[in-house]
């Protein structure tokens, strides 16, 4: 219930303040010792209003470096159906597991990124308070950003966001969930199926597809979504 109470607060609070197009991946608490991650997400704009459609892509490579403490850095670019793919952005992150599964009514973790342009003086960073709840079969997962952008090509500003993913355990291999996404510019929901695929001893391979339909005037009517984690 304190969950949701969280997010009905900033939910109101956050219609007066953020920016920018927050449509992508959705973090959960975890940490998992020893663990080390390739990742691969992609996603594809569409708008029938536009005749071009944008894409953006992420590489990364992560590994836990204590029980608590996962690090990944990424390389960003852009694409569309008329441009190269182009990378235009670099990206840290840190993500901090502050309480052990199941100790409380709700799991908690905390995010830090940072990152920047490569051809502008743009600089962004963002903490993210981590918050996942269970019961039955059902998992409800929020990630509640502030952010700070700052740099000579760009207004110094704060924003927020807010990210929730409901999901069902059906089985490992696929799980049915909705996702909402919301800040000033970004309103958008939709459905994905994700899921886990056991590859051998200590890997596996998780990925997430889905489609998130924009429901602002400034997120884009589609936003096709794509995630590979390979772990290792």
């Amino acid at each position: 219930m304190k969950l949701f109470i969280i997010i009905f607060l900033f939910f109101n609070f956050s219609q007066t303040f953020a920016d920018g197009n927050i449509i992508g991946k959705i973090y959960n608490p975890y940490v998992q010792p020893l663990e080390k991650e390739l990742e691969y997400r992609i996603i594809s704009q569409q708008d029938d209003e536009q005749i071009q459609n944008n894409n953006r892509h992420k590489f990364g490579y992560g590994q836990a470096i204590s029980e608590r403490f996962f690090t990944e850095v990424y390389l960003i670019g852009q694409q569309s159906n008329t441009e190269n793919l182009d990378f235009t952005a670099a990206e840290i992150e840190f993500k901090w597991q502050l309480t052990e599964q199941g100790e409380y009514s709700s799991d908690w973790g905390l995010l830090f990124e940072l990152g920047q342009e490569f051809d502008q003086d743009i600089w962004e960073y963002s903490t993210t308070v981590i918050a996942l709840h269970e019961w039955n079969r059902w998992v409800a997962t929020a990630n509640i950003s502030l952010t700070y952008e700052w740099g000579n090509d760009i207004v110094h500003e704060w924003e927020t966001s807010l990210s929730s993913q409901l999901r069902y355990r059906y089985k490992a291999a696929i799980e049915p969930a909705l996702e909402l996404y919301l800040n000033q510019d970004t309103l958008g929901a939709g459905p994905l199926l994700l899921g886990t695929w056991r590859l051998g001893l200590g890997q596996k391979l998780n990925w997430e597809l889905g489609v998130i339909f924009g429901m602002g005037r400034k997120t884009p009517e589609q936003n096709w979504k794509m995630n590979l984690e390979y772990e290792f």
